[in-house]
């Protein structure tokens, strides 16, 4: 059996020491897949933003709460893994700098200047050593194009297409679609299921060695 690496929930970019920068993901898809990969009798380990569900005990947990943070415990991880699912919704934007003190208000706007934060994926593709790597893409237009173009940036070998309907939803639809940018896997329904059938798609093309680095 493999040993699965999954990332999971939000990220939290600081702008002061109470408010932060995060988006609505609430780690269930994540849960739902560890569930299912354990289910086929591999080994998980999570590295989860700070989310309110519950990730199975037998899975190995490793709690963070930046990208940053995010970023160093999977590239820490990752050498000891066999393959990649990336469904966490990492910020892809932090604030060049963090505010020492609450940020009080003054009667007039604030602008924030964002710097990119690391690419966690694209990071691992480069430590990458034979393992598979599975990302998720959530997009609101052109989304078999986007996620055709973040999978060839990213240099995966599946990704999982849905929509911002799926965020804190206790249902999804998902769309799975290869490097020929073919659709293996369409799935609908509560997550618990539609992460059955991606790990089904995901033992059929990588587990048993079907795709190649």
């Amino acid at each position: 059996m493999s040993h699965i690496l999954i990332t999971s929930g939000p990220t939290r970019e600081y702008i002061d020491p109470v408010r932060y920068l995060t988006n609505a993901s609430s780690g269930r898809m994540g849960a739902a897949l560890a569930r299912a990969a354990l289910e086929l009798g591999h080994a998980v380990s999570i590295v989860s933003g700070p989310v309110e569900v519950d990730y199975p005990a037998e899975a190995a947990l490793f709690p963070v709460v930046t990208t940053a943070e995010m970023a160093a415990a999977c590239a820490e991880l990752f050498p000891h893994c066999d393959g990649l699912i990336a469904a966490a919704a990492p910020c892809d934007y932090r604030p060049h700098t963090v505010a020492e003190h609450k940020l009080q208000k003054s009667g007039h706007g604030l602008t924030l200047d964002l710097t990119e934060t690391v690419d966690i994926v694209a990071g691992l593709a480069d430590l990458r050593q034979g393992q598979w790597l599975v990302a998720f893409a959530l997009e609101t237009r052109d989304a078999h194009f986007r996620a055709m173009q973040k999978l060839q940036r990213k240099s995966c070998d599946l990704i999982c297409v849905n929509g911002p309907a799926a965020i804190h939803s206790a249902d999804t639809r998902v769309s799975v679609l290869d490097r020929n940018g073919m659709v293996v896997g369409e799935f609908m329904g509560d997550k618990q299921a539609v992460a059955r059938g991606i790990l089904d798609v995901i033992e059929r093309h990588l587990v048993r060695g079907s795709a190649t680095a």
